[in-house]
């Protein structure tokens, strides 16, 4: 199914434009992924289409997290389809649409295949694929619309005018009134088992006669997506009693089991970009860590004020924060050097100057390597007993975790209030979230509000973001003068 081979791509100039919509590979923009993949596709993209599915996904759980209201959670979605999983209705002449629902089909099955491999993981699957199905279904183009449903079977039937006037009386307690008396409803109704719809009958939205419901046309998007979480479900078990027979495959299995793990650490984007457009200096870094860095970046740097040093693993992840951050090497250097005041130079310059210029790609391998994402972190070289680095979010015990919050941000407007919201969420293992809560109420005074995050709604996924972000408000503020000088 999957090799390194590319296999054509869908050319439209090629087709039959008198062809029906029936007669292309994708005729809808709306999925139900039914068949699954049977063309070649490159590792490269196998892994690429995942990723930016996954990117929408995951802050589609954020969404959930964070207690966003539906309309909130569908113009973040709609924002992080449009940049990472675009899907044009077929009515767009301009957009290959086929190419485009090739890559969204390809991106669904790859995570079928990341995310089927324990119950926790399938349900929080569905949960954000049914939410951005229910997102492109309530935006898709009107007739198109309808071509998809009357394309498959939801197992129901529309409910004649003899019926309706049989039970008009019934149907007027839902809200459903008849033009005049004796001739029956226009709105349309249709009858499935109440198996089918069981929110709407806990919701008593629906009449139920014989064990059929009732359901009026208002209320049938509830048909739609129980059918697809079904669909869905049943799929995934099908997936994970047989995804043992790639376990073979180390190419396929490392980037499956990369992905898993994104989704359980509730992030998935990157931040590859410079904090700032400026370069900064070794001793401007003290006062940038108390007014724009996140905790986990805070903690490093009280440690290394207190203990005059860190050990590996600290020293990488915040010595790569601060290079994208702005800090030149010869400005790193001098930073590092005066940290660890209680080296003498020679011990420096044999021991730690070398490690320096390794990670800008100056020794060695000559790599310039970026700094961690949330997502690297959380996962990647769990701190002992006596670390610095890591999540604090994660791997602070809770009493620890709430003392630190208010000592270290109790000067930008946390208080002990506003605890409860943030342990709550990193109860429920979402910390990116307890980070982005942190960031809006600390950044409230500038105007953002809960639900903002770091722009359009975004969650945190990377510490040079938060700090992207912190330090743009307040050059704002400011009147795009420098914010650090």
């Amino acid at each position: 199914m999957y090799n390194n081979s590319e296999r054509r791509k869908f050319d439209p100039a090629k087709s039959d434009s008198s062809k029906s919509a029936n007669s292309f590979e994708w005729p809808f923009r709306l999925n139900f992924y039914d068949k699954s993949p049977w063309y070649e596709v490159s590792l490269e993209d196998f892994e690429r289409y995942a990723l930016d599915r996954l990117r929408v996904l995951a802050e589609i759980e954020s969404s959930f997290a964070r207690n966003r209201s539906w309309e909130e959670l569908k113009s973040v979605t709609t924002r992080q389809c449009k940049d990472h999983i675009p899907l044009n209705s077929s009515s767009a002449s301009t957009v290959d649409t086929q190419t485009e629902r090739r890559n969204d089909h390809l991106g669904h099955f790859v995570l079928r295949l990341a995310f089927c491999r324990s119950e926790d993981l399938r349900r929080r699957f569905v949960k954000a694929e049914t939410a951005l199905f229910r997102v492109r279904y309530e935006s898709d183009d009107t007739k198109e619309r309808e071509l998809f449903l009357q394309s498959r079977d939801f197992k129901w039937t529309e409910v004649n005018s003899e019926e309706k006037l049989q039970y008009a009386s019934e149907l007027k307690g839902l809200g459903i009134q008849q033009p005049e008396e004796g001739v029956p409803t226009t709105e349309r109704l249709y009858k499935v088992r109440w198996t089918q719809v069981p929110d709407l009958v806990n919701k008593r939205r629906v009449l139920l006669k014989d064990g059929c419901a009732y359901v009026p046309s208002k209320e049938q998007l509830s048909i739609v997506l129980r059918a697809f979480e079904a669909n869905l479900e049943n799929a995934l078990d099908s997936t994970a009693r047989s995804i043992m027979r790639m376990d073979g495959d180390t190419r396929l299995t490392e980037i499956l089991n990369h992905m898993s793990r994104g989704f359980v650490a509730g992030v998935a984007s990157e931040y590859s970009g410079p904090a700032t457009g400026d370069e900064i200096r070794a001793d401007m870094v003290d006062d940038l860590a108390k007014r724009h860095f996140p905790l986990c970046m805070r903690n490093l740097h009280e440690c290394l004020v207190r203990d005059r040093h860190l050990k590996h693993f600290g020293r990488l992840q915040y010595g790569l924060f601060l290079k994208v951050l702005g800090l030149s090497i010869d400005e790193a250097i001098a930073f590092w050097r005066k940290s660890f005041s209680n080296l003498t130079d020679d011990k420096f310059n044999k021991e730690y100057k070398y490690n320096i210029r390794h990670s800008f790609g100056l020794e060695g391998k000559r790599a310039n390597y970026p700094a961690k994402s949330c997502q690297q972190i959380l996962l990647t070289d769990k701190p002992g007993p006596s670390d610095c680095h890591g999540c604090p979010y994660r791997h602070f015990a809770p009493d620890n975790l709430q003392t630190s919050l208010l000592a270290t941000y109790s000067s930008q407007g946390l208080t002990s209030t506003d605890l409860a919201e943030v342990m709550r969420t990193v109860k429920e293992g979402h910390y990116h979230v307890a980070c982005t809560r942190v960031f809006e109420i600390t950044h409230a005074a500038a105007g953002v509000k809960k639900g903002d995050g770091i722009g359009e709604g975004e969650s945190v996924t990377h510490p040079n973001q938060y700090a992207a972000k912190s330090i743009e408000i307040e050059k704002a503020q400011r009147g795009d003068a420098m914010a650090v000088e």
